[in-house]
């Protein structure tokens, strides 16, 4: 069993100037955990889609316990690819995040999907979902909470940085936020399937 996460935002600003925050993000400085972003991949399909894959470097620090359990020479840094799917007549944008490194310690894949709401045009929203695992035996649940805890701090941080760029695009204040978040107890929904990453070809997947 992993652990659920699942939060939904209204965000005060046209649908947009939310996709040019989105690329513009980093760095912010609600990121300082964000080392470094790539693109590895980008295209345009005939549909008009446009298809981006990033590789973004992370910091990883773990918790006091784990320092006692895991090697000194761990490495602290995650490597995360990015799969992004922009539909332009639709307008939506769809995400998925998952780390490459550490995987047996945790897994956390994440989808977001940011939508014009139709019923308000200057408003978009914003659903996340995360799966967080371990498969590490007998630690399995206090890393899967420590994981969880991690997240939704983070996830805290990316919208601030959205709020911070969206500032600099905009010449009013940072867009309001409004919204629900919660997660299921020991609730494990199935992962999305996750691609293998690769260098400038194309991805077998995206979102």
């Amino acid at each position: 069993m992993g652990r659920y996460f699942h939060s939904e935002v209204d965000i005060k600003s046209p649908w947009h100037q939310v996709l040019a925050a989105f690329w513009q993000r980093y760095p912010n400085p609600y990121s300082a955990h964000v080392l470094t972003e790539d693109v590895l991949y980008r295209e345009v399909t005939p549909s008009n889609h446009l298809l981006s894959r990033r590789l973004l470097t992370k910091t990883n620090r773990l918790p006091g316990w784990a320092e006692r359990v895991f090697p000194t020479h761990m490495a602290r840094a995650v490597y995360v690819l990015e799969d992004s799917i922009v539909d332009p007549d639709r307008h939506t944008l769809t995400t998925k995040t998952w780390n490459l490194n550490h995987n047996t310690l945790m897994t956390v894949v994440e989808r977001c999907s940011f939508e014009e709401d139709h019923s308000r045009p200057l408003w978009t929203k914003l659903r996340r979902e995360a799966w967080i695992s371990s498969a590490v035996y007998g630690l399995a649940r206090p890393i899967q909470e420590f994981g969880l805890s991690r997240f939704k701090s983070n996830q805290a941080k990316a919208m601030r940085g959205l709020e911070y760029a969206l500032s600099k695009i905009q010449t009013e204040a940072p867009p309001n936020l409004h919204g629900d978040q919660g997660e299921s107890s020991e609730k494990h929904k199935p992962l999305p399937p996750q691609a293998t990453p690769t260098s400038t070809q194309k991805p077998k997947q995206f979102v």
